[in-house]
């Protein structure tokens, strides 16, 4: 039987940081310092988070809950929304068995205890992942070769 664990990564996890940092540059190619810097600059503040859930103590998938992302450095139109769930990745080996949407859950669960009423996403490549999650599409734009969708999801406070 799997034993799932979530948990909130801290600054001072140099070693958990540095492996979702090599993660994110595996997939996406963002620099490994970048990520450490942002993790380590966002992980002490209450309303940002990065989650990491583990399968019987192994690190199989993450992502945060964070106050600004880079499609806001590109289309600055988007920075009148906070709280966006991004860089949800789970490793290679274990795709397709749940493990994104449940982080993608547990960040929902996380800033609805915060207190926070909507949060945003936006993805050119899991729109019917959170579709079946419950995000409702907000708009949709071209970037390149990519087309990319920004989503809202409403959270029921409690």
């Amino acid at each position: 039987m799997e034993k799932i664990q979530y948990h909130i990564v801290s600054p001072a996890e140099n070693d958990r940081i540095r492996q979702i940092a090599d993660w994110y540059f595996s997939e996406w190619k963002i620099p490994i310092l970048e990520t450490v810097q942002r993790l380590t600059s966002i992980t002490p503040d209450p309303l940002q988070c990065q989650v990491l859930l583990t399968v019987n103590g192994l690190p199989v998938a993450t992502g945060g809950l964070y106050s600004h992302i880079g499609l806001i450095d590109k289309v600055p139109g988007f920075n009148v929304y906070r709280n966006w769930l991004a860089l949800v990745y789970t490793i290679p080996g274990q795709r397709k068995k749940g493990y994104g949407a449940m982080v993608c859950k547990h960040v929902e669960t996380h800033a609805q205890a915060m207190g926070i009423e909507k949060i945003y996403l936006f993805t050119d490549t899991a729109e019917y992942l959170y579709r079946r999650l419950g995000w409702t599409e907000l708009q949709r734009l071209p970037m390149g070769a990519r087309n990319i969708v920004v989503m809202e999801k409403k959270l029921l406070l409690k």
